[in-house]
């Protein structure tokens, strides 16, 4: 779809696209893809460490997203509501690989035989490099981190998600949400300043 195809909904909230799309608007659907992909694929990539097992939770989040659109009401935020979706999926995920023992996730909150297709976000050279560049420190950083924090780190400092919607999505008690956050930062705060101090060595 051309860009003028999202002129009608580029101003909306996600809440809003959601009532949209209950309302058989498919423009709508294709609209919280493009917005969403990008920040599910820096969420669970953290998780599965494999681009395709990534690709593919991605998928199936936004298939359980269509098929439960009816089923959603914007009570609370939708990023919390769609990342809760990825995170069942994920635990589930692991669970099945025997790698992570959690709970599992409901049955679909209603069937459909049609599955949209996920359209495929196109950015601008620039913005890709950008985001490339931006995306390769952050991972370096969170790559030197244990999982435990880098996670829900990403999900409060780049999804600025508070700390009610990170234990709700991750299944954790709110206690430990905090402390994993706090520490996090504290292990970000010392792998940054070991990489500058690295950059000067190398200047020297």
């Amino acid at each position: 779809m051309n860009q003028s195809g999202y002129s009608a909904f580029n101003g909306l909230r996600d809440e809003e696209l959601m009532l949209q799309l209950q309302s058989g608007r498919e423009q709508a659907f294709n609209l919280i893809v493009q917005r969403y992909r990008p920040r599910l694929y820096n969420y669970l990539i953290r998780y599965t460490r494999n681009h395709e097992d990534t690709e593919d939770l991605i998928q199936e989040t936004f298939i359980r997203l269509y098929r439960s659109r009816n089923a959603y009401e914007p009570v609370a935020r939708f990023s919390t509501w769609l990342f809760t979706i990825a995170g069942n999926l994920m635990r589930t995920h692991f669970r099945k690989q025997n790698r992570w023992q959690l709970f599992s996730i409901d049955d679909d909150a209603q069937d459909s035989t049609y599955i949209p297709e996920i359209p495929c976000v196109e950015s601008s050279p620039e913005s890709t490099v950008h985001s490339e560049m931006a995306y390769a420190l952050i991972q370096k950083v969170f790559d030197a981190m244990p999982d435990d924090y880098s996670s829900l780190l990403m999900l409060r400092e780049v999804n600025e998600m508070s700390y009610e919607e990170i234990a709700m999505i991750s299944g954790l008690p709110m206690g430990t949400v905090k402390s994993r956050i706090n520490r996090g930062r504290i292990k970000a705060q010392q792998i940054f300043k070991e990489m500058n101090d690295e950059s000067l060595i190398y200047a020297a």
